[in-house]
């Protein structure tokens, strides 16, 4: 537990980054949290070698010197997030001008909602500026509850993270107890926006393929699909150039394993379908996704 002084001392510097992105020139930004990624790459050597056997392991045919080279692109990819995130929460890139899509996404979002009555799971991973996708959906028609892992930082939580991600008309919750909520809004026809690419305990997942590696994935979502029927759309935003992203809305997978007899084998076969969507979003950018992360750990 943190103490009263420490938590705001984060507070307060995260306050002065901001202020700081607001002003400073957008390339020194770019290039002062590329060196900052650098830096953490060089001197987190358990974070390094954790990104470099996940890409190898994913990647086998990979020789060892492309595999450093993506794992190093990868922290490079990280920084320019951040520094996006900085530039909207300081108010000086607007949403929609951030994507190159714009009027291609907003046609899709407008036909799900005239195609689908059973609420929607917009289903996506910690890809590219993963914040984006839901703001963008929630100002143009898709208010959603929004999962997320609760900060080590309250004070962040409370006075810069929810309101950040609440400022279209979303609803930001945390994950812990997010179960009751989430069935209420997909019971009134709303929508649901959760990442399903970190890891989970054994008791609320399926250990599942994952870049041809068993992963402990959340079941939930299968299990809302199967009691709810709710519409799973995979969801993906890949940058296309410095401060620049395209909106990839995927077609609703209606799978349900039917070919399946028992529940426990249908949530199974679900999940792994699932798996199998995100893998296709971040095989086409692999150094977009937060690979840093030890996914396939299988302590419990």
């Amino acid at each position: 537990m943190k103490s009263k002084f420490a938590t705001k001392a984060e507070y307060m510097a995260l306050i002065s980054i901001i202020k700081i992105a607001s002003i400073a020139p957008k390339s020194w930004l770019y290039g002062f949290l590329r060196g900052v990624a650098w830096l953490f790459y060089r001197v987190s050597k358990r974070r390094r070698n954790i990104t470099i056997d996940n890409l190898q392991q994913a990647y086998p045919n990979k020789e060892r010197e492309e595999i450093l080279q993506l794992s190093k692109s990868v922290y490079s990819e990280l920084s320019k997030t951040l520094a996006d995130i900085l530039f909207m929460l300081s108010g000086r890139v607007q949403l929609d001008d951030l994507l190159i899509n714009k009027e291609e996404a907003i046609a899709k979002l407008k036909a799900l909602k005239q195609n689908h009555s059973h609420g929607f799971v917009f289903m996506g991973a910690h890809f590219s500026n993963w914040e984006l996708a839901p703001l963008f959906a929630s100002k143009y028609g898709f208010p959603m509850v929004v999962i997320g892992r609760e900060g080590d930082n309250q004070l962040i939580d409370k006075k810069i993270i929810i309101p950040f991600r609440e400022a279209y008309g979303n609803s930001a919750i945390y994950k812990k107890n997010a179960g009751i909520t989430m069935v209420k809004e997909l019971k009134r026809g709303g929508s649901l926006g959760v990442l399903i690419d970190q890891k989970v305990n054994k008791s609320n997942g399926f250990l599942v393929n994952f870049f041809g590696r068993k992963a402990f994935t959340t079941n939930s979502i299968a299990m809302l699909k199967l009691k709810l029927n709710p519409c799973i759309i995979p969801i993906s935003i890949p940058r296309t150039s410095e401060g620049r992203y395209r909106l990839d809305i995927g077609e609703p997978i209606e799978y349900i394993a039917e070919e399946r007899d028992e529940e426990k084998q249908k949530l199974l076969s679900m999940t792994e379908r699932y798996n199998q969507a995100l893998e296709d979003m971040i095989r086409a950018y692999p150094q977009q996704w937060f690979w840093m992360h030890d996914r396939w750990n299988q302590r419990v």
